[in-house]
């Protein structure tokens, strides 16, 4: 008997993407702390170059002000410094974190790492990261 005939297997239906219950697309929470900070840097940029929410290819579980919150509220309890606020301009503007294989770039990564290590349990514990994602 074929499977075409065979009644222990349904048929195969078409899913649709995650739907909120509004209708709009479920938000997809970012992987880490770095893909937020660079997310957000570039829909900053497209909303002072004019667009409103920016070229966003997924619906977000946030805006980028709420992550420049939590980055402000780490400034005020000085968990982060100027120095980190300025690497992570710099590298956010750019769109990729510093690499340790450029010699040049081995003080702002670990900069760049102090920040999202004090920046990801914020955004965690605002379900802003996936608390499932593990970074190796």
């Amino acid at each position: 008997m074929g499977l075409s005939r065979c009644r222990s297997f349904p048929a195969v239906r078409q899913v649709s993407p995650l739907r909120h219950r509004s209708g709009l697309p479920a938000a997809v929470r970012f992987r880490d702390a770095a893909e937020a900070w660079l997310w957000t840097v570039g829909a900053l940029a497209a909303r002072r170059d004019g667009g409103a929410r920016g070229n966003l290819q997924a619906a977000r579980p946030c805006d980028p002000d709420d992550i420049v919150r939590c980055l402000d509220r780490l400034y005020r309890e000085r968990r982060i410094v100027l120095a980190h606020a300025r690497v992570l301009r710099v590298w956010g503007e750019r769109q990729i974190a510093p690499d340790s294989h450029f010699e040049g770039e081995t003080c702002d990564l670990r900069l760049w790492t102090e920040a999202m290590t004090e920046l990801e349990p914020l955004l965690r514990a605002k379900s802003i990261v996936n608390p499932h994602y593990i970074t190796i």
